[in-house]
């Protein structure tokens, strides 16, 4: 059997999506650069939500199971063959 891939629950992303367009956006200058950094970080952290989504699926087709994390003190260190 294989062993599950590990990825970052999808809470992370939602909680830092909510603190940046709740906390965030509202806190800097409208039209500023700071503004555009932060609608900047929104598109990536979207962007990066959906590659995840886009490998799920693949390991799905591909019969890998996957297993979230809420924190790296559940993951236990890699093993690494090449060593």
């Amino acid at each position: 059997m294989t062993s599950p891939v590990p990825l970052p629950s999808h809470v992370h992303y939602e909680l830092l999506l909510q603190l940046l367009e709740r906390r965030t956006l509202p806190a800097v200058p409208q039209y500023s650069q700071q503004q555009q950094q932060v609608q900047s970080l929104i598109v990536s952290l979207r962007k990066a939500l959906s590659q995840q989504k886009r490998l799920e699926e693949t390991c799905r087709h591909e019969q890998t199971p996957v297993e979230y994390y809420w924190s790296l003190n559940e993951i236990p260190p890699p093993l690494r063959s090449d060593i």
